[in-house]
């Protein structure tokens, strides 16, 4: 298969368990691979290289900062910028070669399927459209705080089919240290961004946090799984502005 002009851009740290799965599904495609790793201790670095990927070392900027860097090493006309933990689907590489070839935008959302304990999610966390595939003159740029971030372009955008599959939290322990890790920095925002702790977030938000992914999304349907899912978002939205009245408290008492 012939290359298209495209980089493949991803931020890594001590994933050696995903990122081989991820250069696999891009490797015959992809003229370049750029990867901006954090100071893995694992063998990380050695596969991504192994795949041909210009691997560069740099502390951690935080996630928008980090994506940035690696957008800007990326030299091919279009950016594909994927997560460690995902792989494109055999359909959505079909569609990027048509979107390449024979472009009708300047970036093509994907959509995001999470495969989680073992089995993918047909309603919980779905959809999940993310901007992922660019031009280079499209002027991407990653915006946002601590979490949350998301890739923003200059021009038309489209929809690829396919699935990004996303190869999330290996257990459940993982899962509620990373709700517990992403609940703080969303509050740091929050707080960065001049919002105010007010006691009924902490009753509405996550009640209604619970009711969109298990109700109105059909987590019901997914099972086991899609009640964990909604239990998560309940946890995280309480958690979030918990951490917000913390913050708030402690720097008005200093």
């Amino acid at each position: 298969m012939n290359r298209l002009p495209l980089s493949v851009a991803l931020i890594s740290y001590n994933e050696e368990e995903n990122i081989g799965k991820t250069l696999e599904s891009i490797k015959d495609i992809a003229s370049e691979i750029i990867v901006v790793d954090s100071g893995s201790t694992d063998k990380t670095v050695e596969i991504a290289k192994g795949y041909g990927a210009k691997v560069f070392i740099e502390e951690w900027k935080g996630y928008k900062d980090q994506k940035n860097s690696a957008l800007e090493k990326c030299s091919q006309d279009w950016i594909l910028f994927l997560d460690c933990d995902e792989v494109v689907s055999e359909e959505l590489k079909e569609e990027i070669i048509k979107a390449i070839g024979k472009p009708e935008a300047d970036g093509y959302l994907i959509n995001r399927k999470t495969v989680y304990l073992g089995k993918p999610l047909n309603y919980a966390w779905q959809p999940d459209w993310n901007l992922r595939l660019v031009r280079k003159s499209a002027n991407p740029k990653w915006e946002g705080g601590n979490v949350h971030e998301y890739l923003t372009i200059d021009g038309k955008i489209g929809r690829l089919k396919g699935f990004l599959f996303h190869y999330t939290y290996r257990d459940i322990k993982e899962h509620f240290n990373k709700v517990v890790q992403y609940s703080y920095l969303a509050a740091l925002d929050m707080y960065k961004d001049g919002k105010k702790f007010k006691i009924r977030n902490i009753i509405l938000n996550p009640t209604a946090s619970f009711i969109r992914e298990y109700f109105l999304k059909k987590g019901f349907m997914d099972g086991i799984r899609g009640f964990i899912v909604a239990v998560s978002a309940t946890f995280y939205s309480f958690l979030k502005y918990i951490y917000l009245w913390e913050i708030q408290e402690r720097d008005e008492k200093s």
